[in-house]
């Protein structure tokens, strides 16, 4: 895989823009056998436009959902609807190479997940959707590279944390002109939140999210970003979830309130997020929800180059510390004990140059104490200090360990310590916590210093800190992996202007984070 444009898929990109315009013309049309079933549906049924994900070396899914009414429940009839999909070699569709029908069902929304198989590996591909005589937009994936290639790149860009009050989403129009193989969000996609009139946006609805209908509803507005809709038709995304697709700071069935949502509450809470989440998400049908679980760990392979371990770091996890014993206890987990031993079988196994973990919250030590003594934010791993321990020790015998994070809606970029009480002991890996999307919207950036430079000389692992929205961008090679920190100027309007904040370098065979 690499980031390099070739002239069609610049042009793609530029059409990707428009993603939810008037790509689907009725002029073109898919050979099927579902064309009669499905001839009057309502206008617009591809409003909620299309998207990709978990790329194999010979596979990708592929997703749409019909809604031609998104945030009044979707707008379908209540029946189940024949789509035809077709998977192309060009994006003029000249040169097809699967094509095939499947069934959107009401009881999922009217979603779509086509597992596709029988792809060419590290290729480009171009798909569309086609129902009640409507053809969706276009879109455009990449399957990964061939299990044993060694060579070439991958792009990869970090997203997560897109608070639709607290700005537009504005990064998305940079990711999409820097062009990445793939988009690896790692929580907070939707916000639970109520709606407010003094947001940048206003939340839809009346109140939080807690019926399956109302989840819908949610992400429905969070898809009609144009930017959002257009950088998901560009680049398959690999996702995962954290505490605002449901409720904030929940730790499995415990809500972040429990005296107010009793445990049959929260659970039915969970099983209609966990399934609006599926809904909407391009995933496969393992992560088809059980009631109030679902499967989201996992394992995605990019050749000899890069594996790829996607953490849940919410379902299994111990509730969370609030005081230092507490955060000290043994006892409580992350990642419970079946999920942990699949990491550290994973890390230890891995026949790649890398071993990336995408992990939902900051695995660095964040010390908020100025001076002697520790301070630690229980929100993250600190909360977690013996299995965050016992697994920095791990890395220590782990090929290039290099963690991909989010939630903390700043840039925090660190060496991993084998033992953060000791300034003197070996770094075992490298951390990118990446900033938000919007969240937090348009920060005072004297004020942020004014406050966390003071706390640098306590966290001496820290190699970056900021709190500027935006993103980050990897070019992972061979021999080291290029790291951009992307930021924008404003997310309070819907155009921003991009830039390079910092670049930054980790070199194959020596753990940490150097300036590039």
């Amino acid at each position: 895989m690499t980031g390099t444009s070739s002239p069609d898929r610049r042009r793609f990109l530029t059409a990707g823009a428009a993603v939810l315009g008037a790509a689907a013309s009725a002029q073109l049309w898919l050979p099927g056998t579902a064309r009669a079933a499905a001839a009057s549906l309502p206008d617009g049924v591809f409003a909620l436009g299309v998207a990709s994900g978990d790329p194999l070396p010979d596979g990708v899914v592929l997703w749409t959902r019909l809604a031609p009414d998104p945030l009044n429940g979707g707008g379908m009839p209540d029946d189940v609807v024949p789509v035809e999909w077709e998977i192309a070699e060009d994006e003029r569709f000249r040169k097809p190479v699967r094509r095939g029908a499947v069934q959107a069902r009401p009881e999922y929304g009217h979603s779509v997940h086509v597992d596709v198989r029988g792809l060419r590996p590290g290729r480009a591909y171009w798909y569309r959707f086609r129902a009640g005589g409507v053809l969706s937009p276009a879109g455009r994936t990449r399957t990964a590279p061939h299990p044993h290639s060694r060579g070439g790149s991958l792009r990869v860009a970090l997203a997560s944390c897109q608070n639709w009050q607290h700005g537009y989403f504005t990064p998305y129009a940079d990711m999409l002109a820097q062009d990445p193989d793939v988009v690896l969000f790692v929580g907070d996609y939707i916000y639970e939140s109520t709606p407010s009139s003094t947001g940048v946006r206003r939340h839809e609805g009346t109140g939080e999210p807690y019926t399956l209908t109302q989840y819908r509803n949610r992400y429905a507005q969070y898809r009609s970003d144009p930017d959002l809709a257009a950088m998901h038709a560009n680049a398959p995304w690999v996702v995962t979830f954290d505490d605002h697709e449901v409720d904030n700071d929940f730790a499995g069935e415990i809500p972040q309130d429990p005296g107010k949502q009793s445990h049959d509450a929260f659970v039915a809470r969970l099983t209609a997020a966990y399934q609006a989440y599926y809904e909407h998400m391009p995933v496969r049908a393992t992560a088809i929800p059980d009631g109030p679980h679902i499967q989201m760990y996992r394992r995605l392979e990019f050749g000899r180059l890069a594996r790829l371990n996607v953490l849940d770091t919410r379902q299994f996890r111990s509730d969370q510390a609030t005081s230092q014993a507490g955060a000290e206890d043994p006892s409580t987990t992350m990642l419970g004990a079946a999920q942990k031993q699949w990491l550290l079988d994973g890390l230890h196994d891995s026949p790649a140059r890398w071993n990336l973990i995408a992990s939902q919250i900051m695995m660095a030590e964040t010390d908020l104490q100025i001076g002697e003594g520790k301070l630690w934010y229980y929100d993250a791993w600190d909360g977690y200090q013996a299995e965050r321990n016992a697994l920095m020790r791990e890395f220590a015998d782990v090929r290039n360990p290099v963690v991909l994070s989010g939630d903390r809606h700043l840039t925090m970029i660190s060496d991993l310590k084998e033992d953060f009480a000791d300034p003197e002991s070996d770094v075992v890996g490298a951390e990118f916590v990446g900033t938000s999307i919007s969240s937090n919207g348009d920060q005072d950036q004297a004020a942020f210093h004014a406050t966390w430079d003071p706390r640098m000389p306590d966290n001496p692992h820290w190699k970056l800190i900021d709190a500027h929205r935006g993103y980050h961008l990897f070019d992972i090679r061979h021999d080291g992996i290029d790291a951009q920190v992307r930021v924008v100027d404003t997310v309070v309007r819907p155009q921003a202007t991009p830039s390079t904040l910092a670049r930054l370098r980790v070199e194959s065979g020596r753990p940490g984070v150097v300036p590039a």
